[in-house]
């Protein structure tokens, strides 16, 4: 059970504020970064990674600080964002180097592992130079795992790998937290995010701006209407009556879609509502959906507040 735990922590470099007074926990699970270009995500992964000091406050893995912390280095495996690698290098040789330099036992077989672990023993023998940019993530991350760590910090991960390469990594990243190990990954790809992780953290502009899942997080923004849409056996009926209710700010019969579009203002009073007086009024509900209760839409309404 490997936690990390950020404490009040900002970095600056000179007079640019990078990471502005940030506290979150960070357990096992499979967590998704979230935030916009600049907005401190690879500044928050660097520290947790033990390669970046912070200006101020702490970052801690099960309470033990992790710059120049060799032995909590053990336990963290990170996958950067940077393409750059050691191009002479083949990426058996590019595995094997980590696993050495780990100490090891056995390093030959932990980076045999590694590497079929992200399916990449075909292009193993080959220079890293020749690869393309989806080949050298794989070999990164093989590189992350090869000692087996506690903790995975992966930093634009899926960045230019295939449909099929996406999905592999997907299914390693999930299997890895359903194991019980600490993975946090950030990804500009909202609907990534929203498949492989319940539980988001979103940094904007520095600041910390919201810890959860993302479907709770939107139920808080009770300064924003919530979006449904409703499919009945009346529309129109039913409209009406909930218009009436101060739950409801406004209703729009969506002539495309042959259903209400419903922005609720009070969503625990509407949730409420809307059963009563479909039952009431003899109405049959045949659907009712979130419309914006995607990680895209509380995405765009955290960084525009």
């Amino acid at each position: 059970m490997a936690v990390i735990t950020i404490d009040k922590v900002s970095r600056w470099f000179g007079n640019v504020v990078a990471v502005n007074d940030v506290t979150m926990e960070i357990g096992p699970g499979v967590t998704g970064l979230l935030g916009p270009n600049g907005a401190g995500k690879s500044t928050l992964i660097h520290m947790m990674s033990g390669f970046l000091a912070p200006s101020s406050g702490s970052v801690t893995l099960d309470g033990a600080p992790i710059w120049r912390n060799q032995q909590v280095y053990r336990q963290i495996g990170l996958v950067p964002e940077r393409e750059s690698m050691y191009d002479y290098l083949t990426g058996w040789e590019f595995v094997l180097a980590n696993a050495e330099l780990h100490g090891l036992a056995d390093p030959g077989a932990a980076a045999e592992r590694a590497i079929g672990l992200v399916e990449m023993k075909y292009a193993q023998d080959r220079k890293t130079g020749t690869y393309s940019k989806g080949m050298k993530q794989r070999v990164k991350m093989a590189s992350a795992l090869v000692h087996d760590p506690a903790v995975l910090l992966l930093d634009e991960p899926f960045n230019g790998m295939d449909p099929r390469q996406r999905l592999q990594l997907m299914e390693l990243l999930r299997q890895f937290g359903a194991d019980g190990r600490t993975v946090l990954f950030s990804s500009h790809i909202l609907e990534e995010v929203e498949q492989l992780a319940r539980h988001i953290e979103v940094v904007v502009a520095g600041r910390h701006a919201a810890s959860g899942d993302f479907r709770k997080i939107r139920r808080l923004m009770t300064d924003r209407p919530h979006r449904y849409l409703v499919r009945s056996s009346d529309d129109r009926r039913l409209a009406a009556a909930l218009i009436a209710d101060s739950s409801t700010a406004g209703i729009e019969l969506d002539w495309h879609e042959k259903a209400l579009r419903i922005q609720a203002i009070n969503f625990p009073q509407f949730t409420t509502l809307l059963p009563k007086v479909a039952k009431e009024a003899g109405i049959r509900l045949y659907t009712v959906s979130p419309a914006d209760e995607s990680l895209e839409s509380v995405f765009s309404y955290l960084v525009s507040s």
